[in-house]
């Protein structure tokens, strides 16, 4: 309960007090910013989940993937409803898909167009709700603003009214105008810092995806030869390097023989 002041009737108001005495008006508004606020937090650690998952799923695609003998069984070490496993799986239906073509185009083309889709669509998958985090910081602090105003606003009847500014009189609407500036504040700056946060993240994914993608489009050209480098790990374990393929290719065309990678994978076979 609130104690009463030894100097008079004042008594000392917490922050629900002040909304409350401010009425329906300063209810309200403290209930959107709350709701704004809840909405923002909720946005941001579900965010951080995926993100967590495809960078989950990027690191495992770096150290097993390029090690599987062909891309279905890279595609079958990789999450079931990942990201890279889609990239993967969108790239050898486009393969399969371009030879039903009645009107051909260039492979790379078709391969090309179909990789950036699947690219797009999980890009597009991480950056929905963070407009919600833009507009939630943007606004939030005119949200605050208003319930300033009104608390000024009532400031000014109770002296009117009164014919005193004494601090009696004031106190409850200032301290409602106070609260409402600091609620609007505590909601708009962690919602614009989750935003930029989340923004750099998603690029950096981006980025990944995007090496990803001309990684396998390289492989599926290639016929296998064209592969990223192994890992350091995968290297000192003894696995074969990309480096070495390519080698043994030239050196059995350089024979007299047809030019085919040493132990390349067939694409699309399991």
């Amino acid at each position: 309960m609130a104690a009463p002041a030894s100097g008079g009737g004042f008594q000392e108001h917490g922050i629900v007090e002040s909304i409350i005495e401010g009425g329906p008006i300063a209810i309200s508004t403290a209930i959107i910013m709350v709701i704004m606020s809840v909405a923002s937090w909720y946005i941001f650690f579900v965010k951080i989940f995926e993100q967590n998952k495809i960078m989950r799923e990027g690191r495992k695609a770096r150290s097993a993937f390029w090690q599987s003998a062909n891309l279905r069984e890279g595609a079958n070490k990789l999450d079931k409803n990942g990201a890279y496993r889609q990239i993967v799986d969108d790239g050898l239906q486009a393969q399969e898909q371009h030879t039903k073509l009645t009107d051909p185009i260039d492979q790379h083309d078709w391969l090309i167009g179909s990789l950036a889709r699947s690219q797009g669509a999980i890009v597009s998958k991480l950056g929905s709700g963070l407009a919600v985090l833009a507009t939630v910081g943007s606004t939030a602090p005119f949200i605050g603003l208003f319930g300033t105003v009104v608390g000024i606003y009532r400031a000014l009847i109770r002296i009117g009214a009164s014919g005193s500014a004494s601090i009696d009189a004031v106190a409850g609407p200032v301290g409602e105008a106070l609260v409402m500036t600091a609620l609007g504040l505590a909601v708009a700056v962690p919602a614009v810092m989750q935003y930029n946060w989340l923004q750099r993240r998603n690029k950096a994914i981006a980025e990944q995806l995007g090496k990803f993608s001309n990684d396998l489009h390289g492989y599926m050209m290639s016929g296998g030869t064209v592969r990223p480098s192994a890992p350091v790990g995968a290297a000192r374990s003894g696995t074969t390097g990309a480096a070495t393929k390519p080698t043994t290719a030239s050196t059995t065309g350089a024979t007299g023989g047809t030019a085919k990678p040493a132990g390349g994978p067939t694409l699309g076979k399991s």
